[in-house]
């Protein structure tokens, strides 16, 4: 979890994975307990093939023709929660709630806490609340910012709620899967990473690509491992061609990489990479969670047990923490909340005013979105499975838990009956303005992502089908459905960049063919691929800049009558801030 500015914040541990099996669950979340020394990730090369295939279930997704002015719809599971979650054996084997019944929640050093924080007055067991039933109960927030103790405290039932990135629920659930007592449901998301973590680099790198070969500084099995695999494999470069230095958390990897200049990047989060992005450090801000605002999300789980044993107060918390997220919008209760996140935090007064903007709050609608939503490109199931299939590849975990196993999403559902909640709308979706006319500073892309679609000889129908001796018809590229929902996710991970989408032709016809239509063909290959993200996907069509470049630009300048090569598009991820 990204940690607030202004001063030294508390470590964020992590476990030394490879040191004794029983710890590798308890590699958290935001930080690492690795002792600082130098590491190549090991482990089997990652096949981003395996990560398209199995990170998301698009698997029943009909084909269509591609039509930019249909109607989108979201597409909502089919199962009920309890249908799927792990039956749950036996006494509870958490601390009683007591009388008054008080709630224990743990939480970090983070903004993304502030509505939980500001709906409970405090962190102190001060407030009444009221639970689904009426029945009242009072709230304990706990500060555990070091994630192992942490999960130490939840699996031993001290406190009932505990706190995670998505993308670390795999580690998560790889320890407290052995008392099913103790396993996580998640129930609510409460934020985006919003600016507050990033990778910085010396300002001679220019896009991903160029990290390869080079030394990345972070610290291990963390959202900053995490991000810089994410990132690398967009970027078409293996983890094993980067040579990673591992610290004992991201504060120690921002000091190792300001301390040694022979260091390319580093992954660290706020405030260090503002400072070590200021001017005459020599650095820069390659890509951060302002651009990719849909990478790291984190949410709140409880026990199994107790959520077995409480279904009311979960409730309650869920609608406390949407409910506060609303009045979180006037500048005087934001106020109000950063001032009780000081005293919480033990922050000086005012910093947390500065914390708040690294964080977006996820409201009732973009909770339904990630919990409900199977279409969703950046929905809960992709996240955890991608992150599984990450951390999966370096030897991290072992038997997958399915994200259903974990995912309790019947809250979410149920006050969606609520006109209160049902009308909220969406409000984290970036404002682009129409592509028409605008000039994208393609060579400022930090990443560049080369897919390759088989289209028919002279169509640029991206989903049209072919049937071969008499069988059911197919499509012509068997992997289209899962090649576009791979760039679904990229543009829906890096929901604040440009995503310019190239169109190449091979040059089998030189001399023969038209060169316009040529470059028409690649042009409108380019805008199927786009059409078929915002039809499936409900994706802004104003995100996309499209382009034909025909046979102008082989993939491969030294082999450049490779045709299976050339008849490709690539996929170039453009920041806000370089249009």
């Amino acid at each position: 979890m990204t940690t607030g500015a202004g001063k030294p914040k508390p470590a964020f541990f992590l476990a030394v994975l490879a040191v004794v099996a029983g710890l590798v669950g308890l590699a958290f979340y935001r930080c690492n307990a690795k002792k600082s020394s130098s590491s190549t990730t090991t482990g089997d090369k990652i096949d981003i093939k395996d990560i398209k295939k199995q990170a998301g279930d698009g698997s029943d997704v009909q084909a269509e023709n591609p039509d930019p002015n249909s109607v989108t719809t979201t597409k909502d599971y089919s199962f009920e929660p309890a249908t799927r979650l792990p039956e749950v054996p036996g006494t509870a084997d958490y601390k009683k709630l007591g009388t008054p019944r008080t709630v224990r929640f743990a939480v970090n050093v983070w903004a993304g806490w502030a509505p939980i924080v500001w709906a409970n007055q405090g962190h102190k067991a001060g407030k009444v609340w009221k639970d689904a039933k009426g029945g009242e109960f009072k709230l304990e927030l706990v500060l555990i910012d070091d994630p192992v103790a942490m999960g130490n405290t939840f699996a031993s039932g001290d406190i009932h709620i505990g706190w995670a990135t998505v993308d670390m629920l795999p580690l998560v659930v790889e320890r407290l899967k052995r008392d099913p007592r103790s396993m996580p449901r998640v129930f609510q998301q409460v934020d985006w990473s919003n600016g507050g973590d990033g990778i910085v680099v010396r300002d001679t790198i220019k896009n991903v690509s160029e990290l390869r070969g080079k030394t990345v500084v972070l610290a291990q099995n963390s959202p900053s491992h995490y991000f810089l695999l994410n990132v690398l494999l967009n970027g078409g470069v293996q983890p094993s061609e980067v040579d990673m230095k591992f610290t004992k958390d991201a504060f120690q990897a921002a000091a190792a990489f300001n301390q040694n200049k022979s260091y390319a990047a580093v992954v660290s989060w706020a405030p260090d990479i503002y400072n070590l992005t200021k001017a005459g450090m020599g650095n820069k801000m390659l890509v951060s969670t302002q651009t990719a605002n849909k990478l790291i999300a984190d949410v709140w789980f409880a026990r199994a047990d107790f959520a077995r044993d409480n279904p009311e107060i979960v409730e309650s918390l869920v609608r406390g923490i949407f409910d506060s997220i609303e009045e979180l919008k006037t500048d005087d209760k934001k106020q109000g909340v950063a001032k009780l996140m000081d005293a919480f935090y033990d922050l000086p007064p005012g910093t947390a005013s500065t914390m708040l903007a690294d964080a977006h709050w996820t409201n009732y609608a973009e909770n339904r979105d990630f919990f409900l939503n199977q279409n969703s490109p950046t929905n809960f199931e992709r996240t955890y499975n991608t992150a599984f299939l990450l951390y999966k590849a370096i030897r991290a975990v072992g038997t997958k838990v399915e994200f259903d196993q974990v995912m309790d999403f019947s809250v979410i559902k149920k006050l969606g009956a609520e006109p209160k909640y049902a009308e909220q709308k969406n409000e984290y979706e970036f404002k682009f303005t129409p592509t028409s006319g605008i000039d994208i500073n393609v060579e400022s892309a930090v990443l560049t992502k080369t897919v390759t679609i088989n289209f028919f000889p002279n169509s640029y129908d991206v989903f049209k089908k072919m049937s071969k001796d008499g069988k059911p018809e197919t499509h012509y590229d068997p992997n289209v459905e899962i090649t576009i929902e791979e760039i679904a996710k990229l543009s829906g991970q890096f929901g604040a960049a440009r995503i310019h989408i190239a169109g190449h032709t091979d040059s089998s016809m030189r001399g023969v063919a038209d060169e316009s239509l040529v470059r028409e063909l690649s042009s409108r290959r380019a805008n199927s691929v786009k059409e078929a993200l915002v039809n499936r996907f409900k994706m802004n069509p104003n995100q996309f800049v499209v382009a034909g470049y025909g046979w102008d630009k082989p993939a491969d300048k030294k082999d450049p009558d490779n045709h299976a090569k050339n008849r490709r598009v690539e996929v170039k991820v453009v920041p806000a801030e370089a249009q």
